[in-house]
C-alpha cells in the first residue's frame, strides 16, 4: 500500500521548471532511489536548490528520516532490496505519477545499473549520473581494466572474465599467488576473495560466482595479482560528458575489514612526491577517454614496497566516502551533479579556478554490527541517539536515524558517517577520535569503540595504513553478553524514575532497593548505580572484560566458570569467563548483581530503571534475552574479598513482618473498627498472580461501611481516582494490592494502609504462597527506622523528631506522640466545597482531599490552583505533586520538609485558593481522531466473553450497553454524544502513560457506565472507553474495565521528539479539552503508523478555562441538566433491576487455590520434584514413562505474572505426573516423581 506525505510547496506533477543563473532550467522535483544516509544527504542539497525531493522507501524504513525530511514520501512496499530499493518498475511509476524530472540513485542498490539509466531516459527522466554507456563500460570490472590498459594506464597483472575453475587455477599458476578472485560486478566488498593456494581457488570460485550473481545480477569472475602491503587510493573526478574532467585530489581507503572500507582521508597521507599528481592525471585521462559525465571515482591500488600504483577500477557513482572531499575543497558533489543533469552547472574551467583544497578530513563509517563477535550484522531499535553538535564544517555527521528508528536486517547496517575536518591530520584525527567518543547509541551494538581503537592502533595512527592492517588489531570491549536470561532479568537504579507519577510514569528501580544499594556500597559504587534484577531464576552472561562483581538478596547458586562463588562478597570476573545464576529455592523472590562502575546504559526521564510494561528504560524497556550486549565501566580497581557484616544480610522468616502507617483510608469512613483489627491480626498470603506491578494478598473478606462507592461506582472499595503512593495496599473489590514500583498513579479504591519507607524493600522479596502480617507503627516510628538505617543518606539532615514535630493542636499530634490514633486524618480545614481533608499515606506521602466524594469540577479548578501554588515555591523536599479527580497528593523527604511545616504551608496556600474569586487555568483543546467501535475494541470484547466472562451485561457490544444504562433512543445518538462532547482533562496516567481520565464538560454529555466487572484481561493500546462519568483513553496495551466506545492514537511517544508532543513524551496536558472526530479503522492504522513519527499533523487551539464563567454556564443550564440526570438515573436503576432479574448482578470469580495435604513418602529409588513457588500449571511437557535428562523441563508454571520452568534436578524416569495444566500448585506441593537412574 503506498503512502503519501507532503509538505507544503509546488504541487506534485506540475511539470514547470524554475530558471538557473546560467540559462538553464533547474529541475522543480527530484526522486531519490535510494534511502538511509545518502538519501538524507541529497535531500540537503535540494533544500538548497530550492527543488522539491521525493522519497521512497521498504516498510521496514518507515521511521527513517529521510521519509520525515522529503516533500512527498512513497512506499516500496514490504521486504527487502529485491522488492523495494531494487525495484525499477516501482520506482519508475512513482517518479512519473509525482511529476518527477529526474532520479538520483545515490550509491549502491541502481546506481551503476546501466538498465536502469536508460530506463530513466526512456521515461523522459534524467538520471542523475553517468551515461548508460559509461556505466556498462565500467561497470565490469574486465571491460574496464580492458579500457584502462587501452589508454596506458598502469595495470596489475590479471585475466579476462573466466568461464571455468580450470582456467582460474591455470591463470593463477602463470600469475602466481596469492591472487584476487572478483565479481566483475562487484562492489563494496562484496564479491571479492584473497587465495594463496589453489585450494582456496578452488574453494572460493563458486562461491564468488554465486556472490555475484545473487548481489548484482552477473556471475562473471577473474583474478589478478594481490599484492600483500597494499594502500587503497582513489581520485574524485567529475566529468561535464562534453570531455572536460576534474580531478579533486586522493583518498586513502586502506583501512578495510574484508575489502569493505572503514576509515576513509584526504589528501592521502605519505605518499611519494608527486604521486598524487600522477594518480590525478592517469583519472583525468581514463575519465576523458570515454566525455565521462557526472561524479565518479578511479580506483587504484598502491604497492607500498614498490612505490607504484595500478588501476584496479572505476565507482560510476558518488562514494560513500564523498564527504571527505567535499570538506576539503569546500564543494558540493550532489549539488554540481544535479545541476549537470539539469545542464545548469556552469562550465568546468570556471569551476576550476575556484577550487584549492585545504586542510585534511577523515571519515569513520558507523555501523550497527557487533565486532565483539565477528561483526554480525545488529539490527533492532535504537532507544538512544546522540550525536555531538555537528557545525557542518569541522564535524559533519550524515546519518538517517534518532532514537526509535529501527536497523532494519534488509540492508546495509550503517548508522552514520561522521567526518572531522582540521587543518592537519593530527587534528582531524584527534577530532573524530572526540567526536565518537562524544557519540552514544543504544538498543544494538556499533563498531563505535572499534573505529575509536583503529584511529589510536599504529598503522593508522603513523600515517602509513594498508588494506590488511587490522588483521593484527585485538578489538577489546568492556561487555558482557547474556547466553541466557533468566525468568526475568532487568536493569535497575536507585530511587528509580522519579518526578513523573503524575504523568502515569512509575518509578520503577528496584523492587529490593536494600540489596541493590547494599551491593553497590560492597562494591565503592554510589549506591543508586545501575544493576540486574534477577527474579526467580538467573542469567548466564559472559564476560568479554575483567570485572568486579557482588550478588547480594535473596539466596541463589552463583557459580563463575563451574566453580561456586560467595554471596554478599565482591570477587574478580575475567575477561573470557562466564557467571551463571541459577534458581532461588529457598526464601525471598529477587537477588541483584552489581558491577563495579555501574552497567552503561542511558538515562530515559532520568533513570536508567526498565519499565517493562512501558518498553522504556534499562535495555531496549525489557528484560534481558540470548544475545543481549551490555556494557561496563573498565575496571580500575581490581580490589576483591570484601564482604557485608552479617547484621546487614536480612533475615526473610516464614512470615514477614511489613510496617505500616495507618491511612489514607480507614475505619469507620469505609471499613468496620472490627474488620481493620482482622486485617492487623491476619497472615495474609501472597497470590501467585503477583508482580512489580502489585503484590496480591489472600485473605479475609472486607467489612465494609458503605453499600457502594456512590457516584465513583457500584462496589464499597470504590472512590474517584485518586493518586496512591508505592506501597500502599489498595482494595481492588475485595482483594487488597501492595502497590508495587510498577504500579498505575491514579486508581479509584481505597488504601487502608502503607507501607513504610524503610520496609519496602520487602515487597521484593515476596512470592506466591509466602506469609505476610502488617504492623501499624507510628510516622515518628517510621522516619527513626529509616533514619537509622545502615542505608540511611548522609544528606538526610534533621533528625527523625524533627521531620514528624507537628503542634500540639493537630489533629496529628496523638499519633505523632505514639498515642493510638482512630483517624489517618492530620489536617481537616474548611466547608462544602472549600473543605481540605490532609491524611497520611505512608512517612512519605501526605493526600490532600477537597470536598464532598462527587465529581464536581470546582474541586478539581481549586486543587490544579493549589498544585500550582505549591509547584510555584519550589519547595525543597517535594519530589513530586500528582492530582487526582478531587484529590492531591504531595511526596515528599520528611527530614527535608517536615510534615509540620507542609500542613503549614497547605493550609496558607489553600486559604488563598479559596479567597480567589476568579480562577484561570490554561486549557488546549486537543483534536483527536477516533475509530468508531474499531475491530481491536471488537477484539477484546471477543476475548473477554471467551475466557473472562460470557454472559456480563455489557457484551457483546458496548454501545448498546451503553445506550441502554444511559436511556438514549438508538446507537446513532451514543456516536453523536460522544463526538460533540468536550472532554476536560482531569488526572493523566489513570491507566499509565499520560493517559487520560476526562469528564465532558457538559454534564448533559456525560454518559454514565458501570466498568467490567472482572476486568478484561487484554486492551488494545490507545483504546478509548467510558467507566463511571469518566472517558479514559489506555496509554498501552494491558488489562481494563472502561466500555469501549473506539480507539484513538498514541498517548505516548517513547523516543522521537514530535511537534504536538511539545517536548515531552506525553501528548496531553491537565485541563486539555479532547475533541474526537470521526475516522475509519483503516486510515486510524494509518495515521497510528504515522502519527509517533511526525508525519501526521494534530490541531491543537489554545484557550482558557475559567472557573466563574463555567459555574455561570451550570447556573443557567441548570434545569436541563437536570432533567437529563433524572432521566439517565432512571435508566441506570432500570438496568440494575434487570441484572438482578437475570441473575447477573454479581460474579464471583473465585481463583483456585491448591488445597495443603499431607504428601506420603516416596518410595526407595524415587525422587519428589516440588514446586518451590505456588501458581498455576500451565504446561506439562513430560508423560509417564519417558526418560529425562537433568536439566530437562517438567512443567511450566505461571507465577508472579511469569512463567518458570520446574527442572528435573537429575537423570531418570518419569513414574507420576501429580498435575494437570490449569490446576493451582502450592509452594512445596508434589509435582512429577522420577525413578533416578543408578
Amino acid at each position: 500500500m503506498q503512502r503519501v506525505q507532503q509538505r507544503d510547496g509546488p504541487l506534485p506533477g506540475s511539470g514547470s521548471m524554475t530558471a538557473g543563473p546560467w540559462g538553464k532550467t533547474m529541475f522543480d522535483t527530484l526522486l531519490i532511489a535510494n534511502r538511509g544516509a545518502i538519501a538524507c544527504r541529497i535531500l540537503r542539497t535540494l533544500r538548497a536548490l530550492n527543488v522539491e525531493g521525493i522519497a521512497v522507501y521498504s516498510e521496514a524504513d518507515a521511521a527513517s528520516l529521510h521519509i520525515l525530511e522529503a516533500d512527498q514520501a512513497h512506499s516500496l512496499g514490504e521486504g527487502g532490496a529485491a522488492g523495494t530499493y531494487l525495484a525499477v518498475e516501482k520506482i519508475l511509476a512513482i517518479a512519473q505519477s509525482t511529476g518527477a524530472k529526474a532520479i538520483h540513485p545515490g550509491y549502491g542498490f541502481l546506481s551503476e545499473n546501466a538498465a536502469f539509466a536508460q530506463a530513466c531516459e526512456d521515461a523522459g527522466i534524467a538520471f542523475v549520473g553517468p551515461t548508460p554507456e559509461q556505466l556498462r563500460v565500467f561497470g565490469l570490472k574486465h571491460t574496464a581494466r580492458a579500457l584502462a590498459k587501452q589508454h596506458g594506464v598502469p595495470m596489475l597483472e590479471g585475466t579476462e572474465l573466466l568461464d571455468s575453475v580450470g582456467s582460474a587455477l591455470s591463470a593463477a599458476e602463470t600469475i602466481g599467488y596469492p591472487v584476487m578472485l572478483k565479481s566483475t560486478a562487484g562492489g563494496g566488498g562484496i564479491g571479492m576473495r584473497v587465495c594463496r593456494t589453489a585450494n582456496e581457488l578452488s574453494e572460493s570460485f563458486e562461491a564468488v560466482k554465486r556472490l555475484g550473481q545473487n548481489n548484482f545480477s552477473d556471475a562473471g569472475v577473474f583474478i589478478e595479482k594481490y599484492i600483500q602491503r597494499a594502500r587503497h587510493l582513489e581520485v574524485q573526478v567529475f566529468g561535464d560528458g562534453q570531455g572536460d574532467v576534474i580531478a579533486l585530489g586522493v583518498r586513502d581507503c586502506s583501512v578495510q575489514r574484508r575489502n569493505q572500507k572503514v576509515l576513509e582521508e584526504t589528501p592521502a597521507p605519505n605518499l611519494p612526491e608527486g604521486m598524487a599528481d600522477e594518480l590525478c592525471a592517469a583519472a583525468i585521462k581514463l575519465a576523458k577517454a570515454v566525455r565521462y559525465r557526472s561524479a565518479g571515482t578511479v580506483e587504484f591500488v598502491f604497492d607500498s614496497d614498490d612505490q607504484r600504483f595500478y588501476f584496479l577500477e572505476v565507482n560510476t557513482r558518488l562514494q560513500v566516502e564523498h564527504g571527505v572531499t567535499e570538506q576539503v575543497w569546500g564543494v558540493d558533489l550532489v549539488s554540481w551533479m544535479i545541476q549537470l543533469a539539469a545542464g545548469d552547472l556552469p562550465p568546468l574551467a570556471d569551476l576550476r579556478t575556484g577550487l584549492q583544497p585545504s586542510g585534511h578530513a577523515i571519515q569513520a563509517r558507523l555501523y550497527a554490527e557487533d565486532p565483539g563477535r565477528d561483526f554480525q550484522p545488529s539490527p533492532g531499535l535504537l532507544t538512544s541517539v546522540q550525536f555531538p553538535p555537528a557545525d557542518g564544517r569541522q564535524l559533519r555527521i550524515d546519518t538517517w536515524v534518532e532514537a526509535g528508528c529501527e536497523i532494519p536486517p534488509f540492508f546495509d547496517p550503517m548508522i552514520a558517517k561522521v567526518i572531522c575536518w582540521a587543518p592537519d591530520r593530527a587534528g582531524a584525527r584527534a577530532a573524530l577520535a572526540q567526536a565518537l567518543s562524544d557519540t552514544r547509541l543504544y538498543g544494538v551494538e556499533t563498531n563505535r569503540d572499534y573505529l575509536r581503537q583503529i584511529l589510536a592502533d599504529q598503522p593508522f595512527a603513523s600515517g602509513h595504513p594498508w588494506t590488511r592492517c587490522l588483521e593484527g588489531l585485538v578489538y577489546r570491549a568492556d561487555t558482557f553478553e547474556v547466553l541466557s536470561g533468566g525468568t526475568q532479568t532487568s536493569v535497575q537504579d536507585y530511587p528509580g524514575r522519579l518526578g513523573y507519577w503524575a504523568v502515569g510514569v512509575p518509578p520503577s528501580g528496584p523492587m529490593d532497593s536494600r540489596s541493590l544499594r547494599l551491593g553497590n556500597r560492597l562494591l565503592g559504587n554510589p549506591e543508586g548505580c545501575a544493576a540486574l534484577e534477577i527474579t526467580m531464576s538467573g542469567p548466564m552472561l559472559r564476560f568479554n572484560s575483567d570485572a568486579v562483581v557482588a550478588v547480594t538478596g535473596a539466596v541463589i547458586p552463583v557459580t563463575l566458570d563451574g566453580e561456586a562463588q560467595p554471596m554478599n562478597q565482591s570477587f574478580l570476573v575475567t575477561a573470557g569467563s562466564t557467571l551463571a545464576l541459577g534458581t532461588i529455592a529457598g526464601a525471598g523472590a529477587r537477588s541483584y548483581l552489581c558491577v563495579r562502575g555501574g552497567l552503561d546504559v542511558p538515562d530515559y526521564l532520568g533513570s536508567k530503571s526498565t519499565f517493562t510494561l512501558g518498553q522504556f528504560g534499562g535495555h531496549g524497556g525489557r528484560a534481558l534475552r540470548a544475545g543481549d550486549v551490555l556494557h561496563i565501566a573498565p575496571l580500575t580497581d581490581r580490589n576483591v574479598g570484601e564482604q557485608l557484616p552479617a547484621e546487614q544480610v536480612s533475615a526473610l522468616p516464614a512470615v514477614r513482618d511489613i510496617r505500616v502507617i495507618y491511612g489514607p483510608h480507614g475505619a469507620p469512613e469505609y471499613f468496620t473498627e472490627g474488620y481493620i483489627q482482622t486485617f492487623f491480626a491476619t497472615d495474609w498470603e501472597v497470590h501467585f498472580n503477583s508482580s512489580r506491578t502489585g503484590v496480591r494478598l489472600i485473605g479475609p473478606k472486607p467489612e465494609w461501611v458503605r453499600a457502594d462507592g456512590g457516584e465513583a461506582g457500584l462496589h464499597p472499595s470504590n472512590i474517584h481516582d485518586n493518586p496512591y503512593a508505592i506501597g500502599a495496599v489498595d482494595f481492588t473489590g475485595d482483594m487488597p494490592v501492595i502497590l508495587g514500583p510498577d504500579g498505575p498513579s491514579l486508581g479509584g479504591f481505597v488504601c487502608p494502609v502503607t507501607i513504610i519507607e524503610a520496609d519496602l524493600w520487602q515487597l521484593g522479596q515476596l512470592k506466591a504462597g509466602d506469609k505476610v502480617r502488617f504492623h501499624p507503627v507510628t510516622v515518628q516510628e517510621a522516619r527513626t527506622i529509616a533514619c537509622r538505617s545502615a542505608l540511611a543518606r548522609d544528606d538526610d539532615g534533621a533528625d527523625a523528631r524533627d521531620a514528624t514535630d507537628v503542634p500540639a493542636s493537630s489533629q496529628a499530634s496523638a499519633l505523632l506522640q505514639g498515642v493510638a490514633l482512630t483517624s489517618p486524618i492530620v489536617l481537616d480545614i474548611g466547608i462544602a466545597d472549600t473543605r481540605l481533608v490532609a491524611r497520611l499515606s505512608g512517612d512519605t506521602h501526605l493526600l490532600l482531599e477537597i470536598g464532598a466524594p462527587e465529581l464536581d469540577l470546582v474541586l478539581r479548578f481549586r486543587g490544579h490552583a493549589l498544585m500550582q501554588a505549591l509547584e510555584g515555591k519550589h519547595l525543597d523536599g517535594v519530589i513530586d505533586l500528582t492530582p487526582g479527580i478531587r484529590s492531591l497528593q504531595v511526596h515528599y523527604q520528611p527530614e527535608q520538609l517536615s510534615l509540620a511545616a507542609l500542613l503549614t504551608i497547605v493550609a496558607g496556600e489553600w486559604d488563598a485558593v479559596c479567597a480567589s474569586k476568579n480562577l484561570e487555568v490554561p486549557s488546549r483543546i486537543v483534536h483527536l481522531p477516533l475509530s468508531w467501535d474499531d475491530p481491536a475494541c471488537q477484539l477484546a470484547i471477543e476475548k473477554y466473553m471467551t475466557t473472562v466472562r460470557k454472559d456480563a451485561p455489557w457484551c457483546p457490544s458496548n454501545l448498546e450497553f451503553i445506550r441502554r444504562i444511559n436511556d438514549l433512543p438508538n446507537l446513532d445518538e451514543v456516536q453523536r454524544t460522544v463526538f460533540d462532547a468536550r472532554y476536560l482533562v482531569m488526572g493523566l496516567g489513570d491507566v499509565y502513560l499520560g493517559a487520560p481520565v476526562a469528564t465532558p464538560l457538559d454534564p448533559r454529555h456525560r454518559l454514565v457506565t458501570t466498568k467490567y466487572n472482572p476486568a478484561r484481561t487484554w486492551t488494545a493500546e490507545n483504546s478509548v472507553g467510558i467507566g463511571g462519568a469518566y472517558m479514559c483513553v489506555y496509554g498501552m496495551e494491558g488489562p481494563g474495565g472502561y466500555q469501549f466506545v473506539g480507539r484513538t492514537l498514541q498517548m505516548w511517544n517513547r523516543y522521537r521528539a514530535v511537534e504536538a508532543f511539545d517536548g515531552k513524551p506525553w501528548l496531553l496536558r491537565f485541563f486539555d479539552q479532547i475533541r474526537f472526530y470521526p475516522v475509519s479503522a483503516e486510515a486510524l492504522l494509518k495515521i497510528r503508523r504515522d502519527f509517533p513519527l511526525g508525519r501526521y499533523p494534530l490541531r491543537i487551539e489554545h484557550t482558557t478555562l475559567n472557573l466563574a464563567d463555567y459555574q455561570a454556564f451550570l447556573r443557567k443550564e441548570a434545569e436541563s441538566i437536570a432533567a437529563f440526570r433524572s432521566q439517565q438515573q432512571g435508566a441506570f436503576n432500570a438496568e440494575r433491576e434487570r441484572w438482578i432479574a437475570n441473575g447477573q448482578a454479581t460474579f464471583e470469580s473465585d481463583e483456585a487455590v491448591a488445597e495443603s495435604v499431607e504428601e506420603a513418602a516416596v518410595a526407595v529409588g524415587h525422587l519428589s520434584v516440588d514446586s518451590h513457588i505456588a501458581g498455576n500449571l500451565w504446561q506439562v511437557q513430560v508423560e509417564q514413562g519417558q526418560r529425562v535428562q537433568a536439566g530437562d523441563t517438567l512443567v511450566i508454571l505461571e507465577s508472579m505474572k511469569m512463567e518458570i520452568p520446574l527442572l528435573a534436578p537429575v537423570a531418570g524416569v518419569v513414574q507420576e505426573v501429580r498435575v494437570q495444566p490449569g490446576s493451582a500448585v502450592r509452594a512445596g506441593q508434589r509435582v512429577v516423581v522420577l525413578e533416578t537412574e543408578g
